[in-house]
Formats: C-alpha cells, structure tokens, sequence
C-alpha cells in the first residue's frame, strides 16, 4: 500500500464512527498485554463512551472491585518510545521530522483537539454530576486513545500484524473501537461516536445537533469548533436582532451573528453607513459590553452568469475608519497600498 494510500486509511480509522467491532478490539486488548510481557485482563468491560468508561471505572472502584494498577505504562507508553527510538536511529533527527510530516502530521492537529474536547467534555460532565474531578482527571491519565491515536500509530508503521508485534494490539483495538483504558484485571474499552460532524478545517461543527454524539448519549456541541450548550443551537434558527444584542457571552453572540449573517444583522438592527468610498461602504454597530461590529459592504466588479453584481460584506477590525482601509485590511495591506488593477 502506497504512502497516500495509508495516509487515508488511517484517516478512516481517526474518524470512523457507528458499533466498535467487539471481538476484534478485545483480541487486540490481549495481544497489547502479552506485547508488554502481562498476562491477559480478567475480564473486558464495554461502556458507550469515555464519559461511560470514566463512570464504569470509579464505580468499580467505590465498590471494592479489583481492577489492579493502571498498565497503560506497559501496555502504550513503553513499546511506543522504543518504537520511536528505533525509528529515529534509523531515520536520523532530520529524516524522523520529514517522515513525521509525511505520516502523522496531516492528521495531528484534528485529532489532538478533538481528544482534548472529548476529555474536557467528560470532566465537565462528571464533575457537574458527582463532584470528582481529581479522581475522574486522574482515570482520564489512564486512557489509551484507541482510534485516536492513528497519527501516532501511521508514523510508527504499526498496523497488519498477527499479534506479535508490539504496536501490533494497539492498532487493532483503534482500528476496532474508541477509547480504552487497561487495568492489571480489567480493561475498560468505550464505544466509537456514532456521529462526528466537523467543517472544511476539521473542527467540531453542527448547527442543528451535536457534532460529535456518542451511544450512551454523551455528546458535545459546537459551532466552527466553538463548544456551545445544547439548547443554545435551537435557537440559531429563530434569532433576531434583539436576541443577539442580550446575550451577554461574547464568544455565544459572535456565533449567533455569524449563523445569522452579519449583513442581515446590519439590515435589521438599522445601522448607518459611517464611511463610503470607491471601495465600498463602512457599517458599524456598537454592542454593549463588547466590541463593536465594523463591516464594509463591497460589490464584486465580475458580474455573475446572471448578469448581476454580488454583495460582499467582511468583518474587519473596530478600529477601521474607512472602507479602504477594511478592504486593505482584508488583503494585508495598507490603505496606501491598496490600489487593485482587477477587481474580481
């Protein structure tokens, strides 16, 4: 298989959603114990998601149960730092960076920042509920990240083997499943989402549900990547100015204006033009409590195939007084050194 070939396989894998496949996931939680010289858990106990697994896990715990230490030294970090180590003899400091950039890299950043959502996302959830939150960060250190961890796996060529190879458990169970969490007794293993929804830059985005939702109904919600409360998105649908002016969360009123349009919102609040130039015309509004909404309105000079002249309108900086200035500011530059040959 080639590079771009396996690049998108492990793709797949970060991003796949709907039932894990239990049987092969548990074969590959045993073949990560006998990897790392223990012997196999008592027994594997399935949850519907991290939150679920954090649960399953202090639940066990409060009860007595003997779950044993914490392997995931053993059972991830040690055979990964040897596999890296070896890759980096091999390869050299400058050849690992270029072989990273070609393998991990293009899937680090989404995956990183959706492991920390998930992970914010279940400490706030259990705190709310229980007050924990020492025990539930401390379990949380305890995670082996399953499918998450694809970046990580792609770069250390794991994946395709018969159990014998020492990231050969670990690529099974994240090709099979979510999050895991490997006890001396015990291995705790989540579910995968069954809904992940993100935008052209790999962030958390749904506006009518959550964007990521998981089978025992723990979910996160966000816009563009910005968490926002569940029935905060209802109301996207239904705002109008005035509603937008009262929230008093900037980051919730900078998602309402831009799921409304900030053109529509200049038209319905009423706002004058502050400044008109060959460029295009400057709209402001003043809100309390945060800064205020500067936009220019341009028209495309390239007519559409219709014939008509569409209209633009860019958020620029508050402290923009004219429109050259906004459409300057648009492209990096000065006003001084604004002067387009062709518009387009």
């Amino acid at each position: 298989m080639g590079a771009v070939e396996e690049l998108g396989r492990w793709r797949r894998v970060a991003a796949r959603t709907g039932p894990a496949d239990r049987a092969e996931a548990e074969t590959g939680v045993r073949w990560a114990y006998r990897a790392a010289g223990l012997a196999e858990p008592e027994r594997i106990v399935w949850a519907g998601s991290p939150r679920g697994a954090v649960t399953a896990v202090t639940a066990m715990k409060e009860a007595g149960e003997e779950v044993g230490r914490s392997v995931r030294r053993e059972v991830r970090t040690l055979p990964w730092a040897a596999e890296r180590e070896r890759l980096h003899r091999l390869l050299g400091p400058a050849g690992w960076s270029e072989h990273w950039a070609r393998t991990a890299a293009p899937l680090w950043e989404t995956t990183r920042s959706l492991v920390e959502r998930v992970r914010t996302g279940v400490v706030e959830e259990v705190v709310a509920s229980s007050g924990q939150g020492h025990a539930v960060r401390s379990i949380l250190l305890d995670a082996v990240f399953g499918q998450h961890d694809a970046p990580w796996l792609f770069a250390l060529g794991a994946g395709g083997g018969d159990g014998t190879g020492p990231l050969d458990g670990l690529a099974a169970v994240a090709r099979a499943a979510g999050w895991w969490w490997p006890y001396e007794k015990v291995a705790v293993v989540a579910e995968r989402p069954l809904e992940l929804h993100r935008d052209e830059a790999g962030r958390l985005d749904r506006s009518d549900g959550p964007a990521l939702a998981f089978p025992d109904g723990f979910a996160l919600h966000a816009w563009k990547g910005m968490p926002v409360p569940a029935d905060f998105l209802a109301e996207l649908g239904s705002l109008t100015p005035e509603r937008i002016r009262a929230e008093e969360n900037a980051e919730l009123r900078r998602v309402m204006l831009e799921h409304h349009g900030y053109d529509r919102y200049l038209t319905e609040s009423g706002a004058r033009p502050v400044h008109r130039d060959s460029t295009g015309v400057l709209w402001r509004i003043d809100l309390e409590d945060d800064e205020p909404v500067v936009a220019v309105e341009v028209v495309n000079s390239t007519p559409e195939p219709d014939g008509t002249y569409r209209t633009y309108w860019l958020r620029v900086p508050p402290t923009t007084r004219t429109a050259r200035e906004g459409v300057a500011w648009t492209f990096g530059l000065h006003p001084d050194a604004y002067e387009p040959m062709v518009q387009s």
